[in-house]
């Protein structure tokens, strides 16, 4: 009651302007806020231009280029705000509108070299150029980003890896010059994730040497397919291929769905799948074919093949075998939307950070000046981890694009298990971190020129686009049990897939964890490993358990699912902190390093801080309480490199957004 008094006493003071108001209680306007940019007042205790190249890792040249000519380029949508000019798409354009502008800048950047034997050539400089390419575009636009992927990785890489060297010579250079616009059919109505089943159906004429592909029903209709319901010519059309009467499983096959004036083939129907809520810059589209005839060289043979009269011919005689072997080089999609996931978490924690280094909010003392959001304890921790996770994903795209780029036929197995993982895993983070980045600037996170609240629509897609993300943590997990029974089988050690931990005596958690316990690298992954060890051993015991009453293997993994996918998630953070080390290991003694160890500190703190260890019961609640600590102390030190973290992502200012800098001069009257 006391304070309420002294609250009205000073409120009819103020407002009968009293000569004699209680002292230090008055209400007074301050002074007008003013914009001060960070780099006045931050400093930077580390190379930026070292720390930029250690985590884009590669064609840093490249790079800027290309940010260079979308900068210079009316196309890109240029305009200046509160004196900066900025890149971003228009999204009040309408869906038609931003159709076509994707497709006008695709055009622009052929035009000037950008795509210069993206398909041409081979090799592993070419491979990592592409991946350079597409995290510039994803950093733009994931509309720009999803068409292109669609045409150059997913149309052009079934030619490539699925084909021989007739359909390359015959459709690789047009496609690279965009004169043949490729797309990707697999996905049907009522067939998403399991591919095995889908239901167009492919026949073979021996009469006329042509193959005749039908869509049998409704559920059958290709669904989703990106480029299909305005641009696209051509197709890869995946079926089920019928030979004789009987079913020889899915093959891939080359189908134009639109002539050189643009109109629909003959027996093809086209229909648009709408608009979205986000990438409407990509036109999805839906397609039906009624007995569509190809010829015989139009199936993609690498693997499998008719001959003239007929015959099925493959040297792959395991049906299971054979389409592993048709799906393995399809990664490359997991592997484009892992590393797109990466850089739009660097875009939005750039804007964020950015922001809550200068926007304040309350003062802790009467007549002190209202305190930057970031100096908040609670603003540190929600976005510091975040910022650790993105610098260990980074690492981890690194070593993803590096094992896809020097790949052979003994590492797509691998490929695939790591691409699903952390597809996956990025994906589910880079939701996270645009939400949170979202909360954390406000009202302002709600504006679309201010890009954060936008992405999530834009990037949602991602979660279950090549995989629903649950269903590639089962398909980890799978494999993982395969690895398990195979060494215990052969009576042979673990290898590979980092899971060599699994022969060695297992790690012991401290039942005290000081700080220097929790900052110690070898602590860290020891308990990573655990995690994964035990998850591991407690998934083949369940699954086994589980066939031992009856189920078959299928039965036994569904029923298995809570723990597929905690050991999916230990699986990938585990894989995710050893690039870490292996990245923080190749610098010398130095406040890069030291500033790496920090990250890496804290990035170990909240794997570790997961539900998942005091579930299983590798911590105590003593020692979560522990981990608690530690990450805000991390947190804490790691404040003065904000600014310098964030920097060392390489983003122009032209591609993040008006709130990361002068935000009030952004939103003056006189730009209304």
């Amino acid at each position: 009651m006391e304070r309420a008094f002294q609250r009205t006493q000073v409120l009819t003071n103020h407002l009968l302007q009293s000569s004699s108001p209680l002292p230090s209680q008055t209400l007074s306007s301050n002074a007008c806020l003013s914009y001060s940019p960070p780099e006045l007042s931050e400093n930077c205790a580390f190379d930026v231009k070292e720390m930029r190249k250690l985590i884009d890792g590669h064609n840093l040249e490249e790079r800027d280029w290309l940010f260079g000519l979308m900068k210079q380029s009316e196309l890109f949508n240029p305009k200046v705000r509160g004196g900066k000019v900025f890149v971003s798409p228009d999204y009040n354009q309408s869906m038609e509108q931003q159709r076509e502008m994707t497709l006008k800048r695709i055009k622009y950047l052929q035009e000037r070299g950008v795509f210069k034997g993206w398909l041409t050539e081979k090799g592993e400089e070419i491979e990592m150029r592409k991946f350079a390419g597409f995290e510039v575009f994803s950093i733009y636009d994931h509309s720009l980003f999803t068409k292109l992927g669609v045409h150059f990785p997913m149309w052009g890489g079934a030619i490539q890896f699925c084909g021989t060297k007739h359909h390359h010579d015959k459709w690789l250079r047009d496609t690279e010059n965009y004169s043949i616009k490729g797309c990707f059919a697999m996905t049907e109505l009522g067939h998403g994730s399991n591919i095995r089943s889908l239901e167009t159906v492919t026949t073979y004429d021996s009469n006329t040497g042509e193959f005749v592909i039908n869509t049998p029903c409704e559920s059958a209709q290709k669904f989703w397919i990106g480029g299909a319901a305005k641009h696209a010519t051509h197709t890869v059309v995946f079926s089920q291929l019928h030979i004789n009467g009987i079913n020889q499983g899915v093959h891939a096959f080359i189908v134009q769905i639109r002539d050189v004036d643009g109109n629909i083939c003959p027996n093809i129907r086209i229909a648009d799948c709408g608009h979205k809520v986000g990438l409407n810059g990509v036109d999805n589209g839906r397609i039906w074919f009624d007995n569509v005839r190809v010829p015989r060289e139009n199936l993609l043979n690498s693997v499998a093949d008719v001959s003239p009269d007929g015959k099925y011919l493959s040297s792959i005689k395991n049906p299971d075998q054979r389409f592993a072997a048709f799906m393995a080089p399809m990664t490359v999609g997991r592997v484009n939307i892992a590393i797109g996931a990466v850089y739009q978490s660097k875009v939005a924690l750039a804007i964020t950070i950015r922001y809550a280094l200068t926007r304040r909010a309350f003062s802790l003392k009467p007549n002190e000046p209202e305190v930057l959001l970031l100096d908040y304890p609670s603003h540190q921790r929600r976005l510091f981890p975040l910022v650790a996770k993105t610098y260990a994903m980074s690492f981890a795209a690194n070593y993803l694009k590096v094992l896809y780029a020097k790949r052979t036929p003994q590492s797509n197995k691998a490929i695939h298990i790591v691409s699903s993982s952390f597809k996956a895993t990025f994906t589910w983070n880079n939701m996270q971190i645009l939400q949170e980045c979202r909360e954390a600037c406000g009202g302002q996170g709600l504006r679309t020129e201010n890009r954060v609240g936008h992405l999530k629509g834009e990037y949602d897609v991602q979660s279950t686009f090549e995989g629903d993300n649950f269903l590639l943590m089962q398909l980890v997990s799978k494999a993982l049990f395969a690895e398990y029974m195979a060494a215990q089988k052969r009576n042979k050690v673990f290898k590979g897939l980092g899971l060599e931990h699994m022969n060695k005596p297992c790690p012991v958690i401290p039942s005290q964890l000081t700080s220097t316990t929790l900052r110690c690298s070898q602590f860290q992954m020891d308990a990573l490993c655990l995690r994964e060890r035990d998850l591991l051993n407690r998934f083949v015991a369940n699954v086994l358990k589980c066939k031992a009453k009856g189920e078959n293997t299928e039965q036994a993994f569904n029923s298995c699912y809570e723990l597929a996918k905690d050991l999916g998630r230990a699986f990938s953070e585990r894989a995710i902190f050893q690039t870490f080390v292996e990245a923080e290991s190749t610098l010398p003694a130095g406040s890069l390093k030291d500033v790496l160890g920090t990250l890496r500190s804290l990035y170990a703190s909240i794997s570790i801080e997961d539900v998942s260890f005091l579930r299983y019961g590798y911590l105590s609640v003593d020692n979560g309480a522990n981990v608690r600590r530690e990450i805000t102390k991390l947190c804490n030190e790691l404040r003065p490199h904000a600014l310098a973290l964030i920097s060392s992502f390489g983003i122009p200012d032209a591609f993040l957004s008006p709130i990361a800098f002068n935000w009030i001069d952004t939103n003056s009257w006189s730009l209304v």
